[in-house]
């Protein structure tokens, strides 16, 4: 590739800094709207003042902090308008990669559909058990591998990113929901059971209708 680059371990450190604070602004340990200082987050998290700046920056094409006008960082507003906004967003982006994906996915896309399922009841099976920080992120995780599974196919690695970057900006959403108690696991397994079903047999209306339930389910109940 003409601009390609190696990593190098200055982004390793990126990687693990943003998401240890990926991570607390989920859990809601870093508040939406707290002022983020460069010294204060280094003395959390460690880390250099480019490394710090670097992971802020990243966290902010993701949606998770702002800039502000003095130069300044802060983590992202977490309103009502906040939350329709980004339902609306993974509506449309999820909605037109599963409708791409069902019409040139394959058997092994079908057989990473089935496989990222599994995956995300048994993480499901554990958080319903013992419901911790630990279960919660496993289980969160396991849900966005198995919603990039499904639109894997859709054949636009940008699409994709879009998808994975507005899951991540409504995780404390989901998260808030979680510990609140207010996720209805039986009817979210029925309903993802139905939703591979209606995968399997290539019928996108349905298939498009379910998630269209499951993503307004799981953000407003």
């Amino acid at each position: 590739m003409l601009f390609s680059r190696r990593p190098t371990e200055d982004d390793t450190v990126v990687a693990m800094l943003a998401s240890a604070i990926r991570r607390d602004i989920s859990f809601g340990t870093l508040r939406p709207d707290e002022k983020l200082k460069i010294e204060a987050l280094r003395q959390r998290y460690g880390g250099s003042n480019h490394s710090m700046r670097e992971t802020l920056r990243m966290l902010v094409s993701e949606g998770m902090v702002e800039a502000t006008n003095q130069r300044g960082f802060r983590v992202t507003s977490a309103t009502e308008d906040d939350l329709a906004d980004i339902l609306l967003m993974r509506l449309e982006v999820e909605k037109l990669a599963l409708t791409r994906a069902m019409v040139q996915g394959g058997v092994d896309w079908e057989a990473s559909v089935v496989a990222s399922h599994h995956q995300m009841m048994r993480a499901e099976d554990q958080v319903r058990q013992d419901p911790n920080d630990v279960s919660a992120l496993e289980w969160d995780e396991a849900c966005r591998t198995h919603m990039l599974s499904l639109i894997a196919a859709c054949n636009s690695p940008r699409l994709i990113d879009m998808a994975g970057r507005f899951y991540d900006q409504s995780r404390r959403f989901r998260l808030a929901r979680l510990r609140e108690g207010r996720i209805a696991f039986e009817a979210r397994r029925t309903r993802h059971e139905t939703l591979k079903t209606a995968i399997m047999d290539r019928d996108t209306q349905r298939a498009l209708a379910l998630l269209e339930e499951d993503i307004r389910a799981d953000l407003r109940g």
